[in-house]
């Protein structure tokens, strides 16, 4: 694997040789006040890549290549990581950040490119016949909030009007995606919203946490990242907020998240896309051949910890698509174009989980050209502080795509109509 520093990186691609093989660019950050998600998530990325390797010599016969770029999860770094990795034969970024994410979108659609914003990003982006380059499966942030809701109707028989319901949110692009399908379920359902920013790096939150236990919610959501969510778990122990109550999105249930509040984070809860912990066959493979081998991307000690399983999750989507796109047009070394094609005739099933050793690790689905989203269903976990794991305590359901799908619809319109985009399917 290639880690390369902002500062520099443009020196080393102009020297860096021209290779046949199939380059994965991870836009990561491990430095700064994110990098307790960021590192596990660019670890897991690229140890998925380094086993396809290492057991099965690459992806069809062609090995794969990281090329990491730190960006620290700033939105211009994160572009000039792009500028910097493109020429490589990038078959796909990973931003992790919905500030770069929004950048990239007109910039990877000229260079056809595509994006993979996999829960997070522009949600509208799950509109394929707008957004032909840009992919958001398997779930989103409009499906995050009504699985949210989703949990509180089970919770209460299906009823939670007049409940009270508030949002802490990071005060950027990332955090206030919620809010507009919060809004409208609030209109739904009957309960009433308040909506909290937090600014960054998040530190400080005393007065929101304040105002939470003057105002007495019965829930509190969180679209949070990085030291914000430890410290908004402490505050809510600190008020004496019922654990149980407060749930997190799927980047605020990690366990670097809970760890900090020790036994007072006891049953926290956060949504998820995906299963969680270790047990699952995929994992002896990791170990014997890129930890024992001592070519695992860190420590080798973030193995089915949350955001690493989130890593190799998309690892593993990427070196789908790339299957799916040598099947289509009967070469190995693809082109980015070409991984478009696989990524957007991308169809996961149960039985293809089981091969990959991931039985019931993410949901089946299938991609196409009306809906880069996928299924949009999710599933709620829960930390249990005396064991220090996270369960699934749900199994994946659905989400209210009756209300999702028209905010879709009406954004990605208002974005075509902005950008003279003609909608369709080629």
């Amino acid at each position: 694997m290639k880690r390369l520093a902002t500062a520099t990186v443009a020196a080393v691609m102009a020297a860096a040789p021209v290779m046949a093989d199939l380059v994965f660019p991870s836009l990561s950050y491990r430095t700064g006040a994110y990098a307790s998600g960021g590192i596990p998530f660019a670890d897991g990325y690229a140890d998925y890549m380094t086993l396809l390797n290492e057991r099965d010599g690459g992806i069809g016969g062609v090995m794969t290549r990281i090329l990491e770029c730190e960006t620290g999860f700033n939105t211009e770094k994160g572009v000039e990581c792009y500028e910097a990795t493109k020429g490589e034969g990038a078959l796909v970024y990973q931003p992790l950040s919905t500030g770069i994410t929004y950048q990239l979108i007109p910039k990877v659609t000229a260079d056809g490119i595509p994006l993979h914003s996999m829960g997070y990003g522009r949600t509208s982006a799950a509109n394929g016949k707008v957004f032909s380059n840009i992919f958001n499966y398997p779930a989103n942030y409009w499906n995050g909030a009504s699985l949210v809701v989703n949990h509180l109707l089970e919770l209460n028989g299906g009823d939670i009007k007049g409940k009270k319901l508030t949002l802490v949110y990071h005060n950027s692009a990332f955090g206030k995606e919620p809010i507009r399908t919060l809004e409208e379920l609030s209109k739904k359902h009957g309960f009433e919203l308040t909506t909290l920013a937090v600014d960054h790096p998040g530190q400080e939150q005393k007065s929101q946490w304040l105002q939470i236990r003057r105002e007495r919610p019965d829930y509190v959501t969180m679209w949070g990242w990085g030291v914000m969510n430890q410290v908004a778990i402490q505050e809510a122990a600190n008020i004496r907020f019922p654990m149980e109550n407060f749930i997190g999105v799927w980047w605020s249930g990690a366990e670097i998240d809970v760890l900090p509040a020790g036994d007072a984070a006891d049953g926290y809860k956060a949504i998820t896309f995906h299963n969680v912990g270790d047990d699952f066959p995929l994992f002896d493979d990791l170990k014997t051949y890129v930890v024992d081998r001592g070519k695992a991307a860190g420590a080798g000690d973030q193995l089915g910890t949350v955001v690493y399983n989130r890593g190799l999750y998309a690892a593993m989507l990427a070196s789908e698509a790339v299957r799916a796109a040598q099947k289509i047009h009967g070469v190995s070394d693809i082109t980015p174009a070409m991984m478009r094609d696989g990524m957007e005739a991308l169809e996961i099933t149960e039985a293809r989980m089981v091969e990959l050793g991931m039985p019931n690790f993410g949901p089946s689905f299938k991609v196409s050209c009306e809906n880069h989203g996928g299924p949009g269903t999710g599933a709620i976990a829960q930390w249990d502080a005396t064991s220090k794991q996270w369960s699934l305590i749900s199994d994946f359901m659905a989400t209210d795509m009756s209300v999702i799908q028209p905010l879709i619809d009406a954004d990605s319109a208002a974005f075509a109509a902005e950008n003279n985009i003609t909608a369709g399917c080629s």
